[in-house]
Formats: structure tokens, sequence, C-alpha cells
């Protein structure tokens, strides 16, 4: 593991959250915006009032493939979450103007355990789920910025509805540069923001990364079948990611 990926790992480890700077170049940043407006809803997506989703984008054609193994994304997920983690999921937002976003959650607890313990500096709660925000805009206080409370994935559970602090500590927002990429754990308490310009949008990419044993459920589920022509331009890594592991125990 090289001294770069380990210090973010350190960071993962103790704030539960990690601020990549400049992964991607601004023609990278420029075709995925192009990339999002051109998809249409497939399955479970959704164009609302003022969001757009949609599910599982690796599947509609190879130039989203890049962005599963981006460089310096793709260290950081194996290094938390094994050599052989795989995705579980690549979805697309587009938030407008009078977007509200999500209140304080944490996106998947393994199982919860007493704060006491997760206190002990000795103890490290292993990852299963860490998911990187790929930001195609400069975001600051206005343009709906990810909330996250440092070192929160250390409470042993999710936030009670309601709850909007950690031992006295506010969420705070992560103001960032397009092509920047939040890379956080999934029991790190976070939340979405509003929209409060008058004329842009947010635009997103998030790619979920999951251990080995952690399901793909890809939408539309039990309709879900890889499209041939993304399998075809995939590289080894690629397809390991899409879930084409080596035979293991429960296989």
């Amino acid at each position: 593991m090289d001294s770069q990926t380990r210090e973010r790992l350190a960071a993962l480890r103790h704030q539960g959250f990690v601020l990549l700077p400049a992964v991607l170049a601004p023609a990278q940043i420029s075709e995925l915006r192009a990339a999002i407006d051109r998809l249409t809803p497939v399955g479970l997506d959704y164009q609302g009032l003022v969001d757009d989703h949609y599910k599982c984008v690796f599947n509609r054609e190879p130039f989203w493939l890049t962005f599963l193994d981006l460089p310096g994304v793709i260290e950081l997920a194996e290094a938390a979450l094994g050599s052989d983690c795989h995705v579980i999921g690549q979805t697309a937002w587009r938030s407008r103007p009078g977007f509200v976003g999500g209140e304080l959650h944490a996106d998947y607890l393994a199982l919860e355990l007493p704060e006491r313990l997760l206190a002990d500096p000795a103890f490290e709660l292993p990852m299963q789920v860490c998911t990187a925000h790929l930001y195609l805009d400069d975001i600051d206080a206005d343009l709906c910025p990810t909330l996250v409370i440092p070192g929160s994935h250390r409470a042993g559970r999710k936030p009670r509805p309601g709850e909007t602090q950690w031992h006295s500590r506010e969420a705070e927002p992560v103001l960032c540069r397009a092509g920047d990429v939040l890379f956080f754990r999934s029991d790190l308490w976070h939340a979405g923001s509003r929209n409060r310009t008058a004329d842009r949008s947010r635009y997103l990419l998030q790619v979920h990364y999951g251990r080995r044993m952690v399901a793909q459920k890809f939408s539309p589920y039990l309709h879900f079948s890889f499209n041939p022509a993304v399998l075809a331009a995939a590289t080894p890594r690629q397809r390991r990611l899409l879930g084409e592991h080596a035979p293991a125990e429960y296989d």
C-alpha cells in the first residue's frame, strides 16, 4: 500500500471520511455532466420536480466503466474493503434549485455495538460498505453540500429520529471543487442539504463499494441483466467489480 492510500485509510478509520482532491480532469467532468443529461429513466429510476436519480448507470454503456476504478479511489476502496471488493451501485444525480436533501442518517450498519467499545482506540470496526461521491460542480454552502459529523461512525448506531448532533458536534458541510471525491464509510452519520441557488443544479455520481460478501442488488433486481457491450469492454478489474469473482466458499 502506498503512503497516500495509507494516510487516507487512516482518515477513514479516525474521521469516517476523507476528501480526495482533483480526481477528475475537467474534460471528464464535462463528459459526465453531458452523459447525465442524456440519461432517461429505466426500472426504478426517477425524474422528479427538483431532482433526477438514475441507478446502475454502469450498465448503460461502456463510458461509465472508467468511473468504477478511478486511480486513487479504487486503491482506497480495496484497502478499506479488501482486494476482492465489488461495486454494489453507481448512481447519477441531478439536483435542481429547490432540492431539499436527506436528514441525518447512516447508510448501513453491519451491527450495533456499545459506544464504549468503539471509543477504545485499540478497537477498530471493519468497514463493510463505502461510498465515493464524485462532484461535478464546485460545491459551496448553497449548492447542497454533503454534511458529515466527523467520528460519528463510532456511535455504534444510526441517528435517532430528530437527532442532529453526536457528542455535541453538528453536521459540517463538505465544501469542495468540481472533480473532488468524498469517500466515506457507510456507518458515518451524514446528510444531504438544500439547493438554495436560483439557477444551478448539482451534478453528482455516486459509486458504492462493498466487501465480497455484501450482496450486489442491482435495480430492477429480478429483471436485471448485464449489458453485453459493457461486459465486453470491461477490464479484468472492472469485471471483478461487477461481480466476476474467483470461486469462494459460498459460490
